[in-house]
């Protein structure tokens, strides 16, 4: 999400990223209750007419349309195998149209809009012990972490090609170590810092035991 944000002055890009969430839930609800191939075609040709609006460059728009196609071709063709084309062609649609239509959210959407709105959106549940700021943490983590494993997945791939091994189920393994080594040192920064304490707690009882005594 913090690669893929395209900077521009669109209506599309001044939305609140709370109501782009809500166009999507509601897109995506809304799917699943139509049952016309040429609607949900429709929809798609919206989707692109938003992108437009929110000029998108030709380039980086079909890069989130290729992204999906090789899964919704092999859904569509699972789906008519075992059911018939017309609902194979719409599962086929309705994941277009969800998956474009959330990568272009992502590229109209600052990270900390999105963290803004996910606090917003889970302040009224404080009373029933949620903490708000600690999950728009998480997710400003979470999407950070996206790119951040990706590029510690292309190191691993390089380092196996430089000793001459093309694809091996042992990439998994480094990958999985320095994932946990990245998610070890996070967890100490974040203890360093005290976001692991609560703030309900009074102060002597968020210690981890007692101190030992001086001397």
């Amino acid at each position: 999400m913090i690669g893929l944000y395209h900077p521009a002055r669109t209506c599309v890009h001044a939305a609140p990223a709370g109501l782009k969430l809500l166009v999507l839930f509601a897109a995506g609800t809304a799917s699943f209750f139509v049952r016309s191939p040429l609607a949900l075609g429709g929809a798609v040709v919206v989707v692109a007419l938003c992108y437009a609006l929110a000029r998108i460059p030709v380039r980086l728009a079909m890069r989130q349309v290729l992204a999906i196609v090789p899964f919704a071709a092999l859904l569509v063709a699972a789906q008519g195998l075992l059911t018939s084309w017309t609902s194979a062609l719409l599962v086929g649609e309705r994941v277009v149209v969800l998956v474009t239509l959330a990568s272009l959210i992502t590229l109209t959407t600052r990270t900390s809009d999105m963290v803004r709105t996910v606090e917003w959106a889970l302040r009224p549940f404080a009373r029933l012990g949620v903490r708000p700021e600690r999950v728009g943490l998480m997710v400003a983590m979470t999407i950070r972490f996206v790119p951040v494993i990706k590029e510690q997945a292309d190191l691993v791939r390089a380092a196996q090609k430089a000793r001459g091994v093309e694809r091996s189920v042992a990439f998994l393994t480094p990958l999985l170590v320095r994932t946990l080594r990245l998610a070890d040192g996070l967890g100490e920064a974040l203890e360093a810092r005290g976001l692991d304490s609560r703030p309900d707690l009074p102060e002597n009882a968020r210690q981890p035991g007692p101190k030992a005594p001086a001397g």
